[in-house]
């Protein structure tokens, strides 16, 4: 017997073997382990259970607003501008103060380090300083001993502003030059020549609205002082990284000072990537000041008023095409409302950019994009990021072309498309590599009886003088990685403890799209025990440092990779040590269904994890993983910004209502491309949540400011999100049977933010109906509210 083999045996409780078994002395029975049953099924590829989901039925999952508050905890509730323009002359907080149970009112005299957010442009003060700019821009804060007295307290703050001129249309900031950063042009050939040259040319203008998160978890964090001027904090947010930062620069303090904890949100949508870190650097300054815990959440409607929505967007565009609709040429204005400051306006716009072209190859374009100054909330991050914006334009001018030349709509989006060794690289000059679209469309197109129907709605729509159908296909192409090359990395750790049990933390956030349930099945294949013995820890910046935001879809991507190769350095660990009990190479070691099994020898994971542990093994590792491949200039906006792209394709039939504009979803196919799927259930509920979070954007959810510049749509009373009755009965969602073909986790594909754009096919179907009923379907503007329907029907009589 060897030593290593003592070792073993002792630790384990076994004995030396006898002279039979010499050759066989470590060959034990497997041991079923008493905390998990172990499956000879792996983990990944299969459907699972949200990790969470028993608790949030049960209503034991915790969210920062269920934290048992610590004894002296303060409340914080904002004072907001009520004027969207004007200088601040003085603000009097006498009567709020006399109000009980007020603590102290904090105000930008109080803010210990820089008064602007630590933000990339370096534009946006924490508290308004001698000028507002936006109705619902936060001047300071009310602390009391509870919620509504804090709140109650703010309200009775009196400003004193002088109104000056505001601007609250994106074209008359264009026309004033009103810009957060400045104009970017992208071109490719000579548009200008293939327009003059062009047998056909059409010219338009189109109009698309914002959007409200409405995550079900408003915004709130929960500062909490600790010794020696560090600080705790509780946040919702996508990017606990960047509050980190945020709240260490308003503090005048290093990072290391401040420790970020987030497990998980109630939804997030991008509202929380960077704006969570105003709520964090408010509570942190309330709680500085007061010497006590604070927590600052905010109501309905205050979130509203104070919080950036997607960018509403404004378009000119002439395009150049031949007989078959196949565009020519292209030249398009861009015209984003970003609000009263950058935010990440910049990034936004430029992916807009990126996917003007959605599916469709553009040999001679220009795109001129103006990031407009409004004075509204600060634009800000939404699922798609500025990809919907750009794909929502090319559509519509596929679907003007359509109709011009009275060909069906799919037919010139099949000209279209990007070519497979010809006409395949962007505008951007990234080569289409993995080009999956006409297949994938082309079977979409059978599997929903598009040509069929289509025949059966234009003979209903010759029946009908009131009710009119429609129908559309359209495909997305979107890019996966983040623009900004440098958040393209991740690390996790991985950790096993004695008894076999597992651990993983990473630096991705949880917020129902169940990225820590991916983690945990990477990891759990990887050391090839039963995923139920995998746990994720919360989210935290003094575990993984540095990390990015969970955002451009990449969160398994990225921190899903990173936990596999820390749980893989685990694993060679043990099979290192097990190569040198069994005498046989370390590659020889395979690790599955709870069993460690070498060609020698099956032992159990746990006895293995527990020998090793006696014999100084190590038992948890870090992993760090970098997206390969991706670069690109972001002056000229060219390179490969993505690592690979992600194509799906959906099919969707509505109806509407001649006499009140009022449309209805009657029928949904989408057949969608996630590589090879991680978690079928998960990824099918990303489909199907991102898809109708797309219709509520392109039918129902309208964002209006009056003239005032108050945002009159400031609760679900005037916000219209879809509800379930939204959902048509027949909602079929298939996925594309391949794999990635870069070398991704699990050979899968990003899946949060591309099927939000097949909704887009909902939109062009009620511009194909509005078409039938001999309305201007080119009028239609976003959101297709019955209003809206009703403007276009009508815009074909003027």
């Amino acid at each position: 017997m060897t030593a290593r083999d003592d070792e073993f045996t002792s630790a384990t409780g076994g004995g030396p073997a006898g002279p039979a078994d010499a050759g066989e002395r470590n060959l034990a029975p497997a041991t079923r382990s008493a905390h998990a049953p172990a499956s000879p099924r792996p983990a990944v590829g299969h459907a699972r259970p949200h990790e969470s989901a028993r608790a949030q039925v049960a209503g034991t999952a915790t969210y920062v607003d269920d934290i048992p508050e610590v004894k002296g905890t303060l409340h914080a509730a904002p004072i907001l501008s009520t004027v969207p323009h004007g200088r601040l002359r003085g603000v009097d907080t006498r009567k709020a103060q006399a109000l009980p149970g007020v603590r102290g009112v904090v105000l930008p005299r109080d803010i210990p380090g820089d008064p602007i957010l630590a933000t990339f442009v370096h534009d946006e003060p924490i508290f308004a300083i001698d000028e507002v700019r936006h109705v619902g821009q936060v001047v300071g804060l009310v602390v009391a001993d509870t919620v509504m007295q804090a709140r109650r307290a703010a309200r009775q703050v009196q400003l004193d502003i002088e109104p000056l001129p505001a601007v609250l249309d994106v074209r008359q900031a264009h026309a004033a030059q009103s810009y957060v950063l400045p104009p970017v042009v992208v071109r490719r050939g000579e548009p200008e020549a293939a327009l003059a040259a062009a047998r056909h040319r059409l010219a338009g203008q189109l109009e698309v609205g914002g959007q409200e998160h409405f995550y079900l978890e408003g915004q709130v964090a929960y500062a909490l002082p600790l010794e020696q001027d560090q600080w705790w904090i509780h946040s919702s947010t996508q990017h606990p990284g960047e509050v980190q930062h945020w709240v260490a620069h308003a503090l005048g303090l290093e990072n290391n000072a401040v420790t970020v904890e987030c497990r998980r949100m109630g939804g997030g949508f991008g509202g929380k990537e960077t704006q969570a870190g105003h709520m964090a650097v408010w509570a942190a300054l309330a709680a500085r000041k007061l010497k006590r815990p604070v927590k600052l959440r905010l109501d309905r409607d205050d979130d509203f008023l104070v919080t950036g929505k997607r960018h509403p967007f404004a378009y000119d565009w002439e395009a150049g095409f031949d007989d078959d609709g196949r565009l020519t040429a292209l030249k398009l204005t861009m015209l984003a409302n970003c609000g009263f400051s950058a935010d990440l306006s910049g990034p936004v716009a430029d992916r807009a950019i990126f996917h003007t072209d959605n599916a469709y190859y553009l040999s001679d374009v220009e795109i001129a994009s103006y990031r407009c100054r409004t004075n509204t909330q600060s634009h800000t991050a939404f699922r798609g990021f500025g990809g919907p914006q750009g794909v929502i334009l090319i559509e519509a001018v596929l679907g003007d072309i359509a109709r011009h030349l009275g060909r069906d709509p799919l037919d010139v989006r099949k000209a279209n498309l990007y070519g497979v060794g010809e006409r395949d690289v962007t505008h951007y000059r990234m080569k289409v590599e993995d080009n999956i679209l006409g297949p994938l469309i082309s079977q979409l197109e059978r599997s929903s009886a598009y040509r069929a129907r289509r025949q059966a709605i234009a003979a209903w729509n010759e029946g009908s003088a009131v009710i009119k159908r429609g129908i559309a296909i359209t495909p997305v192409k979107f890019g996966i990685s983040f623009t900004a090359t440098f958040f393209n990395q991740a690390g996790a750790l991985v950790h096993v403890f004695t008894d076999g049990s597992v651990q993983v933390n990473h630096g991705g956030t949880e917020m129902g799209q169940g990225l820590h349930t991916k983690v945990m099945q990477v990891v759990a294949d990887e050391l090839g025990v039963p995923f139920e013995r995998v746990r994720c820890t919360p989210t935290e910046t003094g575990k993984v440092p540095n990390a990015s935001a969970t955002a451009a879809s990449s969160g398994t991507d990225l921190n899903g990779r990173a936990a596999q190769f820390a749980a893989r350095n685990v694993r060679d660990n043990l099979a290192a040590f097990v190569a040198g009990l069994d005498g046989c190479g370390a590659g020889a070691v395979s690790f599955r269904a709870g069993q460690v099994i070498s060609p020698k020898s099956t032992r159990s994971f746990d006895e293995v994890v527990k020998a090793a542990y006696a014999n100084r093994i190590q038992l948890w590792s870090d992993g760090f993983y970098r997206t390969p491949k991706i670069h690109y200039d972001k002056v000229t906006l060219t390179g490969r910004p993505f690592y690979y792209f992600s194509y799906g394709a959906a099919c969707s039939e509505v109806a509407i209502d001649t006499l009140t504009g009022e449309s209805r979803l009657l029928k949904v196919d989408i057949l969608h491309d996630v590589g090879t799927s991680l978690n079928p259930a998960i990824d099918l509920g990303q489909i199907e949540g991102g898809f109708i979070q797309g219709v509520g954007w392109l039918t129902t959810e309208q964002l209006v400011w009056n003239d005032k510049g108050v945002l009159a749509t400031h609760a679900p009373s005037t916000y219209k999100i879809p509800a379930t009755g939204d959902v048509p009965e027949h909602f079929v969602v298939e996925l594309w049977p391949e794999g990635n073909r870069e070398d991704n986790v699990g050979g899968s594909k990003a899946v949060g933010e591309p099927p939000f754009m097949l909704a887009i096919s909902a939109w062009e179907a009620i511009r194909d109906a509005v078409h039938a009923a001999r309305g201007n379907a080119s009028a239609l503007v976003a959101p297709a509210t019955a209003e809206n329907v009703l403007r276009a029907l009508d815009s074909s009589c003027r």
